[in-house]
Order: structure tokens, then sequence, then C-alpha cells
């Protein structure tokens, strides 16, 4: 019987499933909903996401996975335990071969975590392969020749710059400056200029509908929705593009100053391949508009986003599962 091959891209995030032979079968929010005083799990993925700011005392919406890395053991392998048999159906009787990604950044111990509760969640083997080279795989470059690619892969919690050459990273570097910063540096924002607090959900709303990175000639507005911290009272203001610029630019920045240094660190030869062939960017944050423009003003290396950025280290880790298996079969 054909074993059944399963890439993971456990995202602070999401989470995606790949099956080999089917694609991304699964993406949902990594959110745990769970009872407080009975500790049941009451909901996981897009069912607790909606609970996210919204739950009575006893009940608590959580996120186990924080800038990439397990931060609730319990929470995170249950969740994992879910998704899989989920994506799986109760169909299979081996239990799979899994690859699972994370952060370049991450320590021996946050990679041991993983692969533990990987195994608890019912693996046969596990693969831990780094999002960077992931990414690069989902996006479609070949990165087993000699030469130079570089890839951004923005994701919720960490954002990763790497580049890549002859199947390996040469210089990376991981930044825990994200999606879920973006939304941060908007509720801060909406704090400060307007006085009104918004929740999370609203933010992410908010950066999905009008936020960019770079000044566009139409000017973008959204009404948008939180309590007056000066009367306590429900208040809705309307919100431009031209000021979630202004709100994101701290975070954009360092995104650009990450990827500079980088540039600084890689080898003359593959500097050269780089600006040959452009920066490749990946990952859910990648689609804040003006990115690739504000990229390319400040490096002048032409910039492109991968044609499916959000599932592109996902399919890169399930072909990762596939490859290690031509290699063995």
């Amino acid at each position: 019987m054909q074993c059944t091959d399963i890439g993971i891209d456990l995202g602070t995030a999401s989470i995606l499933v790949y099956i080999r032979g089917k694609g991304v079968v699964l993406k949902e929010p990594s959110v745990v909903a769970f009872d407080r005083d009975t500790d049941k799990i009451k909901a996981i993925g897009e069912d607790a996401r909606l609970m996210l700011g919204r739950t009575p005392g006893n009940i608590v919406a959580v996120r186990p996975l924080r800038q990439g890395v397990i931060s609730d053991y319990t929470v995170t392998e249950k969740m994992m335990k879910y998704f899989i048999q989920k994506a799986l159906g109760r169909r299979s009787f081996r239990k799979p071969r899994i690859a699972v990604c994370v952060p370049s950044g991450v320590t021996e111990v946050e990679k041991k975590a993983v692969e533990d509760a990987t195994y608890q969640a019912g693996a046969r083997e596990v693969a831990i392969i780094e999002e960077p080279i992931a990414a690069a795989i989902g996006a479609g470059i070949d990165i087993s020749k000699p030469c130079g690619n570089m890839i951004v892969d923005i994701g919720g919690g960490t954002s990763d710059i790497a580049v890549i050459s002859l199947g390996g990273t040469v210089v990376s570097e991981s930044i825990k400056v994200a999606g879920d910063d973006f939304d941060e540096a908007i509720v801060r924002y909406m704090r400060k200029k307007h006085n009104l607090l918004i929740g999370e959900r609203t933010a992410e709303d908010m950066k999905i509908k009008i936020g960019c990175a770079f000044k566009r000639p139409e000017v973008d507005t959204m009404d948008c929705r939180g309590r007056n911290l000066v009367t306590g009272l429900p208040k809705t203001v309307t919100v431009t593009s031209e000021e979630m610029e202004e709100a994101l630019r701290e975070i954009t920045s360092q995104i650009v100053e990450t990827i500079h240094s980088v540039l600084e660190k890689t080898p003359p030869e593959l500097a050269a391949d780089i600006a040959d062939r452009g920066i490749v960017l990946t990952g859910g944050g990648s689609l804040l508009r003006g990115l690739e423009d504000l990229i390319y003003e400040k490096t002048g290396i032409n910039t492109m986003t991968a044609e499916d950025p959000m599932t592109a280290v996902a399919i890169g880790t399930g072909k990762y599962v596939e490859f290690l298996a031509g290699n063995r079969d």
C-alpha cells in the first residue's frame, strides 16, 4: 500500500496541509478555542478564529504558535492531530511521512519541539525544512542549480530572507516582524491618531482592504468601527490608504533593511545573479500592496511576488517530501 506523504506549513497565522498528488487540501487559521474550566477544546481553525476577541471568560481563543515557534506544546499537538486527520480523512492505515517547515532562525530546541509534536500527532517519519527553501521550491524556482536566488517570505509571525544556491541557504536572516506586526501597527496608529480602539480582526480587514506600503496615485477609503477611548462609546471612522502607508511605514522599512543587510553579506557572484534575476516575495504578508515597489525603490532590484504566495511554502514543503521519497524509493 502506498504511503501518504504530507507537507505542513505550520504558520503563526494559518496552517496549510499539502498531500502528495492532491495539492493543498486544507488551509485554516492556527487558532484553538478551549474551555478553561474543563480544559476541553471547543473549536479549532476557522470556527475558533471567529471567536477571537468575542469569548466569555471561561472560553479562550489562543494561537498556540507565536512568531513561527510553538508557544503552547499540548495545544499545538492536538491542533496538528486534528488537521492531519481532517486532511487525510479516516481512510489511512499507515502513518504518513510528514515534512514540516520552520523559520530559518529557529534553535535546535525549537526544531525538536516541532518534530516531537509531529510524531505525537501521528507521523511515521518527520523531515524539518527551513521556510525559505520551501518557499523557493513552491514558487517554482529550481534551487538545485549553482545560481543565486533571493527569497523574501513574509508570514504571520516571522519574515525569512534568504539567498539560496545549490539546494541550500547561503545567507539568511529571520526577523520576528511580519503580518501580525502589520496588524499591531494599525491598532497602535488608530489609537494614537483617532483615539479609537479596534480589535485584531478589524485591523487585519483594514490591512487587506486598504493597506499599502508605497504611495499610490489613487486613494482608497474604508469605514472602521471601534470604541472611542474618550467617550467609551462605539464609533466609526473613515480611514484612507495614505494613513495605512504611514501606519505601516516603520514595519515595512524594517523588512527592507533586513533585505539590505542580507544583500550586503551575499558573495559577489550570487549578488550578480540576484541583480539579474530579481527578488521573489512569498507568504501572506507579501500581498500588501506596494511592497514590490518599495523594495525596488530601496534596492534597485526588480521584485516580483510568487504566483500563489499564500500556498508557496506548503507546496514547497510537500514537494520536498516527494524529493526525499524519490531519493529513497
